[in-house]
């Protein structure tokens, strides 16, 4: 199983203290994997607003976000 396949399984443990914990860790790696998606579509010359479409947000959310990486 990999890792982020383990931390979906713990998501849903009946142990609150399992859950969160592995809530967390998967918020953790959401956030790195669309900083790596969005650092690659810049350098393929994509634009904010292109971005922000492929997220469902906005350009300023988008640009707030990652335009100072």
């Amino acid at each position: 199983m990999s890792g982020a396949t383990e931390l979906a399984a713990r998501a849903g443990d009946r142990d609150p203290r399992v859950g969160l914990r592995a809530v967390a860790a998967l918020r953790r790696l959401l956030e790195q994997l669309e900083s790596v998606q969005v650092r690659n579509a810049r350098n393929q010359g994509w634009s904010w607003q292109e971005i922000a479409n492929e997220l469902g947000v906005s350009r300023q959310a988008v640009h707030k976000k990652h335009g100072r990486h």
